[in-house]
């Protein structure tokens, strides 16, 4: 079991929310977020209702602003609990939707794909076990896409409108650093 606080003010202030599971519309708790804690578990915040939008991965530890979180803006709209995994980790991912073209087995993380595989787009991916976290760009920037277990056959699946990824982690409960 999870716990995260969301506020509407930076720096942890004014009206808040707390949060022990998903939430699929956060709207009717507050209007904005400012500032986020999260004091146990790793959760997904969606910038739109429903698991949609922008992808932010929270781990335990505080965020007094949006900047902190990477987020584009103060609107968090749902979230989502990831459970705790202590598994191997496994992603296949393809250069073509429909699991077609080059295809890397991963088992770990790797910061740089290009560098690493020579592989600019990934456009559909397995994940066979663990959960993941695809980024735009190389050494974990950009957008974040979480992907639990599950094929995606097409990089929409995961939200993205291109099959630029750069970087790829897995999702480990670790502390913000």
């Amino acid at each position: 079991m999870g716990k995260i606080i969301f506020y509407e003010g930076r720096n942890f202030e004014g009206r808040h929310y707390e949060c022990n599971s998903d939430c699929s519309d956060t709207h009717t708790h507050f209007s904005r977020c400012n500032s986020i804690r999260v004091d146990s578990g790793c959760w997904v915040a969606y910038e739109k209702p429903n698991y949609a939008g922008y992808q932010y991965m929270l781990t335990q530890g505080k965020y007094p602003n949006h900047h902190r979180w990477a987020g584009f803006n103060n609107c968090i709209r749902s979230c989502r609990i990831i459970p705790s995994y202590s598994g191997a980790y496994r992603l296949k991912i393809f250069e073509r939707s429909d699991f077609a073209g080059k295809m890397m087995d991963l088992r770990d993380d790797c910061p740089n794909l290009n560098d690493s595989f020579q592989m600019r787009n990934i456009a559909s991916c397995s994940v066979v076990e663990g959960y993941w976290i695809l980024h735009e760009h190389p050494h974990y920037r950009g957008r974040q896409y979480i992907l639990r277990p599950g094929s995606y056959s097409h990089h929409g699946d995961w939200g993205s409108v291109t099959a630029s990824v750069g970087s790829v982690r897995r999702v480990t409960e670790l502390k913000q650093t």
